[in-house]
């Protein structure tokens, strides 16, 4: 990207810091963009919106400063020192309470990505693949699960009761999370977790 854009995000980055009472930055797991349009949309407050700022760890440091010297305002530097790995900032004026309770309490399912290990044990039970059209039949046998049609209804070959699409502890191939998704069985959690504050040169970890 050009050296003006780089510029406009550290720009607004200071900017921000400048226009609002704290600055806090956040951690995140299992992220997705649509999920974090929830986030948005709750600091998007009346007046004086909030602004969060993801995905540029480089500039968000250059942004805040590195050192004593360099720093935009006293202690940024401390911030700019955990701008590491899948964090972002928020510039807020929302009250310190409302802010921390929303993160504490903020958790999202999701569907599970390949690769990712399985929480749990998931069994697909025979009155589950009852429910699917017979056209789904050679989709699932694609993707590993032994079905047939009996009876007009893809049902589990040999009369089989359940199917163990993923056990805990082991890793969820690409054809689990696809057998997941068409049984509507989320095993992910979108979390956000506050790492540290700063408010006008007070600097403070979150444990």
């Amino acid at each position: 990207k050009t050296r003006d854009h780089k510029s406009n995000v550290i720009r607004d980055i200071r900017d921000a810091v400048d226009d609002h009472d704290s600055l806090y930055l956040f951690s995140f797991e299992n992220m997705r963009s649509n999920k974090f349009k929830d986030i948005r949309m709750h600091f998007r407050e009346e007046g004086k919106s909030s602004r969060i700022f993801l995905g540029k760890n480089k500039l968000m440091q250059i942004a805040l400063g590195k050192t004593p010297e360099d720093e935009h305002a006293d202690n940024l530097r401390r911030v700019s020192k955990l701008t590491t790995g899948s964090v972002g900032l928020l510039a807020t004026s929302k009250p310190r309470d409302e802010v921390e309770e929303y993160f504490a309490n903020f958790v999202e399912e999701d569907f599970a990505r390949a690769g990712s290990i399985a929480p749990r044990t998931v069994k697909i039970t025979a009155d589950m693949v009852a429910t699917h059209p017979v056209s789904m039949t050679e989709q699932f046998r694609k993707l590993g699960m032994p079905v047939e049609v009996q009876n007009g209804k893809v049902a589990l070959v040999g009369g089989k009761t359940e199917y163990v699409a993923c056990k805990k502890g082991q890793p969820l191939s690409a054809e689990a999370c696809k057998i997941l998704v068409h049984f509507g069985v989320k095993l992910s959690e979108f979390r956000v977790s506050l790492v540290c504050r700063w408010s006008n040169g007070d600097f403070e970890m979150f444990q």
